[in-house]
């Protein structure tokens, strides 16, 4: 039995890139365990690895996928998602990954809302952001009911206001550092901070960070 940081309530901060490799199933394959509920099944949060020429079989995505490609080229049947792509797969779907040149990705398993169906696939290189509070850029990449996701470029010397976090917050860094009043976040690092938590972000240099709101369990 697997259950790593699946206590919604508490906070989490984690620095992957100091996080060793660990072998999934699939030889190429490997992973870094964020939040995990069972060892190859149910709630998944992970940094994975294909190795160049790895593949996974075919498979189904129980309570959805989702996934941003962080570094290299990720496949499937359905076409070659390079750096910077955000896809999500919905309950139902099924597909047979690999990367031919290797690839590093963000995936989030068995979390979708009820009746979440929509599939997405979306460049991020090539999609139209907007303007954000300050200085902020902001690319929408999905909502569904209170959830919400996107990219967000913060400038050097960007501080946001002190805001509380209804139904969660959940960051990965994607290029720079975030800081709040708690911390200090380098590339790489992956924060969740549970309903009802409150900070006071800003950065001092570039920044681009993944963020999803009002996803986490309505507990304090």
């Amino acid at each position: 039995m697997i259950n790593l940081n699946m206590n919604f309530a508490k906070r989490v901060v984690l620095e992957t890139e100091k996080i060793d490799w660990q072998q999934s199933p699939k030889a190429g394959v490997w992973r870094k365990p964020l939040a995990r509920e069972l060892a190859e099944q149910g709630h998944a949060t992970s940094i994975v690895k294909y190795d160049a020429g790895a593949s996974f079989s075919t498979h189904l995505h129980p309570q959805g996928e989702e996934i941003l490609v962080l570094d290299g080229i990720f496949s499937d049947e359905n076409g070659d998602y390079p750096k910077g792509s955000y896809l999500r797969n919905p309950d139902g779907t099924e597909h047979a990954p690999y990367s031919n040149q290797g690839c590093i990705i963000l995936v989030k398993l068995h979390q979708f809302q009820l009746g979440d169906n929509e599939q997405v696939h979306i460049d991020t290189h090539n999609a139209k952001w907007l303007p954000g509070h300050g200085g902020l850029k902001v690319l929408p990449l999905h909502s569904f009911n209170t959830e919400s996701t996107a990219l967000v470029f913060w400038p050097a010397g960007e501080k946001f206001n002190p805001h509380t976090h209804m139904g969660g917050e959940e960051i990965y860094v994607i290029s720079g550092e975030f800081i709040d009043e708690f911390g200090r976040y380098p590339q790489g690092s992956w924060i969740r901070n549970p309903h009802m938590s409150k900070h006071h972000p800003y950065v001092e240099q570039d920044t681009l960070i993944w963020v999803k709101v009002g996803h986490l369990p309505l507990t304090e």
